[in-house]
């Protein structure tokens, strides 16, 4: 058996060294050695609701606030229901789509777990 990393695209076991790198026969994937290592001990990134519950993907989400749609005159209203949101990284956590509004950024602080 070796004790070579799994590629992290593929998970082939069929990787190999070369210099300072770990490298895929299968998908091509070239990363450095040390990012192995910090690879496994990066934690996942927690994003709660205004009440402190953990969100998660495709959860139910209820707005507590009147948000107003940036370059619009649309109003995002308390109590409006998103369902099946996706967390993301950046300045706002939560993508979704609301009807009849469509596609948009939510942050966290502003929604309430369903």
């Amino acid at each position: 058996m070796s004790s070579l990393p799994k590629c992290p695209q593929c998970s082939s076991e069929f990787t190999y060294e070369d210099g300072s790198m770990y490298i895929c026969p299968e998908c091509a994937h070239e990363w450095p050695k040390d990012a192995a290592a910090t690879e496994s001990t990066e934690e996942k990134r927690i994003i709660r609701d205004a009440n402190g519950n953990e969100l998660n993907d495709g959860d139910t989400v209820t707005v507590i606030k009147d948000l107003k749609v940036k370059g619009s005159s649309l109003v995002v209203k308390v109590g409006t229901k998103v369902k099946n949101i996706r967390l993301v990284d950046g300045d706002h956590d939560i993508d979704c789509k609301i009807d009849g509004i469509g596609s948009m950024g939510l942050k966290s602080e502003f929604v309430k777990k369903a």
